[in-house]
């Protein structure tokens, strides 16, 4: 009896202010579903580091005769012995996982595979290309090592660690989950106003019912519950929304983002579920806890 009267008593408050009860679902949707795309961005670019990282090389450049006028490069192109003590300090690096060499002529044509329409392809041959030694570690974090060990060695122009590209990508991705926290919890905020209010407006027009369930001994918990139900209720259906949101862009990424962007790794549907519990959690606990607070200041009779 108690049950019905209290889904009776969700009812005729959601009927009430529907317009607010509208307004609260939308913004715990906006607010929940741009939490759970924070945690979704922070998982996407652990995957992304865990995937990237690992194929992340060191590249050995040597001088060559167009460098002669660079300060390293001033006793011209890299001899064959220099290239060669720099495999063999190679091999005894504990560090070192594996290593390949690219020769001019390999890094002009990877360069014009990339750059197909360049007009400096007619202009730039071959032999403008520098060789290298294209070195995997075991440890990409420890690419100091390599940079203390090769820059400056006879016939070396530079040592590029590939990780410091990937660095901006990540800072940028980072950048946009700091951002979408931040919004977040201004929706939040504003989805708490939304709750405090609507909750003030349902047991102001029911504090007749109340007056006289308070006068026939009826506990606060009694009284309170419809109240919290109410919002609790509203917030389920704003996580429901969110969550709908959140698997609706899953399906985007995956059905045409990732056929556009191949060189991404996206994660799978499993994280986006893992998240939904959470929102669920998170806005019915919400909406449970400032309808709490609220009705003790405003169901007093």
């Amino acid at each position: 009896m108690r049950a019905q009267f209290v889904l009776s008593e969700i009812g005729v408050g959601l009927r009430r202010n529907l317009t607010m009860t509208i307004a609260v679902v939308v913004s715990v949707a906006l607010s929940l579903a741009l939490a759970g795309a924070s945690l979704l961005v922070r998982d996407q670019v652990n995957s992304m580091k865990d995937f990237w990282y690992d194929k992340v090389e060191v590249s050995i450049y040597f001088c060559t005769k167009a460098d002669s006028k660079s300060a390293q490069c001033a006793a011209g192109a890299a001899t064959d012995q220099q290239i060669a003590d720099v495999k063999a300090k190679l091999e005894k690096m504990p560090l070192v996982q594996n290593f390949t060499f690219e020769s001019s002529q390999e890094a002009f044509k990877h360069w014009k595979d990339l750059n197909p329409d360049n007009p400096l392809i007619v202009a730039v041959g071959a032999e403008a290309m520098p060789q290298s030694w294209r070195v995997k570690l075991t440890d990409p974090t420890k690419y100091d090592v390599m940079q203390s060990a090769f820059a400056g060695n006879a016939g070396v122009k530079s040592v590029q660690d590939q990780k410091k590209i990937l660095e901006n990508l990540f800072g940028l991705l980072n950048g946009l989950q700091t951002a979408a926290f931040v919004i977040m919890v201004l929706m939040l905020f504003v989805a708490l106003l939304l709750i405090v209010n609507t909750v003030r407006v349902s047991a102001f027009s029911r504090r007749r019912e109340t007056g006289i369930m308070r006068l026939v001994g009826a506990s606060n918990f009694y009284v309170q519950m419809p109240f919290i139900a109410e919002a609790a209720f509203a917030a389920l259906l704003g996580a429901a929304l969110a969550s709908g949101l959140l698997v609706g862009g899953h399906f985007f990424v995956q059905g045409f983002l990732a056929k556009k962007v191949e060189f991404i790794h996206f994660i799978g549907l499993s994280s986006v579920l893992s998240v939904i519990p959470l929102l669920v959690v998170v806005g019915m606990g919400m909406a449970a806890i400032a309808a709490f607070f609220t009705l003790r200041k405003y169901l007093k009779v």
